[in-house]
């Protein structure tokens, strides 16, 4: 999975989502630019930030809903090709009412 190049693992995030769960919005911003140095960076492991939206989080707490995007990326969670996942995940009736955390 580390073989896959950084600049082809947002699609590959995109992918294994779209694949797991019936999306309406996905955001995939790879953050790794931020994280030069730290150990995960070192190891080829990236750090992407997720807004997704989905009905099949409804009536699903936060962690529920946070298992279901871990199970989605599988191996990649579990190898050097992902390092850190920051989600938001909410339903469409919640990303209407909560705009998009900001970026610093």
């Amino acid at each position: 999975m580390s073989d896959i190049p950084r600049s082809e693992r947002p699609a590959m995030i995109r992918e294994r989502l779209h694949q797991a769960l019936s999306i309406e919005s996905l955001e995939v911003e790879d953050d790794s630019h931020r994280h030069a140095g730290h150990a995960g960076a070192r190891a080829g492991g990236g750090h992407y930030n997720l807004r997704i939206v989905s009905d099949d989080f409804a009536g699903q707490r936060r962690l529920q809903r946070h298992r279901q995007v871990y199970d989605a990326m599988g191996d990649a969670m579990r190898n050097d090709c992902i390092h850190a996942l920051s989600i938001e995940a909410l339903t469409p009736a919640e990303a209407q009412s909560q705009p998009p955390e900001q970026s610093e």
